[in-house]
């Protein structure tokens, strides 16, 4: 490994980039390294996200905290951000349950700090860090209701999973009375206009039935904490 920090260090001496850059991209290796550590010591689990800004005590809260909590019974890790509401909601119930409660969170100069539900954590200072620890970490992706932040990560994923960057894997939004405008939009405008294509749209699934996250996460199953399911994909298609 210090082998391969020198020659990395060399390399960018010589792209003679400034002082400043050189921090930056430390910076950068510093994020993704922490981030790598924490991930490996647990198995696989299923990430969940959402906002960071609803009601604590609102019907999508406790839906994504039930969710944590079956979940966790049926012997999953719980992965969030980290933050307040949907996120803690989740955590608290995976927590609750006994199960490992993941958060990882992000350095915000408002409203983002780490929740009291989590067995393991990780404060990250950039997002892109983040986003690649979250679907890294993953096996299945569950997005409820949430923010531009949630449509990023939501995003990012699925352009990963379409452009075959990772492979598809189980992906559910939850709340058919706020994802399926999103969903008209899609077809109705970029898939109309030739931006994407129908089966595009297929990559993930719009329900109001946890019960079906619960189910894919069994159908995957338990992989070894050694074993990490991007592992085995192409390394010239990998992005994770």
């Amino acid at each position: 490994m210090d082998t391969i920090v020198t020659n990395w260090l060399d390399a960018i001496a010589n792209q003679k980039l400034d002082n400043e850059d050189v921090e930056r991209s430390l910076r950068y290796a510093k994020d993704l390294e922490q981030g790598l550590a924490k991930i490996r010591t647990f198995a696989q689990g299923v990430a969940i996200f959402g906002s960071a800004r609803l009601d604590e005590d609102g019907k999508w809260s406790k839906l994504a905290e039930k969710l944590g909590f079956m979940l966790a019974q049926n012997g999953h890790a719980v992965i969030s951000g980290g933050g307040p509401s949907i996120m803690q909601a989740a955590n608290k119930g995976c927590y609750e349950a006994g199960g490992r409660s993941i958060g990882l969170n992000i350095q915000l100069p408002h409203e983002q700090h780490i929740n009291p539900y989590v067995t393991d954590s990780v404060e990250f200072r950039y997002f892109f860090a983040r986003k690649v620890m979250l679907t890294f970490s993953s096996k299945v992706y569950v997005f409820f209701p949430g923010g531009f932040g949630t449509l990023d990560e939501f995003s990012e994923i699925l352009i990963l999973m379409q452009e075959g960057k990772m492979p598809k894997m189980p992906m559910f939004l939850i709340g058919k009375s706020f994802w399926k405008p999103l969903d008209k939009f899609f077809e109705t405008k970029m898939q109309k206009m030739g931006t994407i294509k129908a089966s595009d749209r297929k990559i993930y699934t719009i329900t109001d039935d946890i019960n079906e996250v619960v189910k894919a996460a069994n159908k995957i199953g338990h992989p070894s904490i050694h074993d990490n399911i991007y592992n085995n994909y192409s390394s010239q298609n990998a992005h994770i």
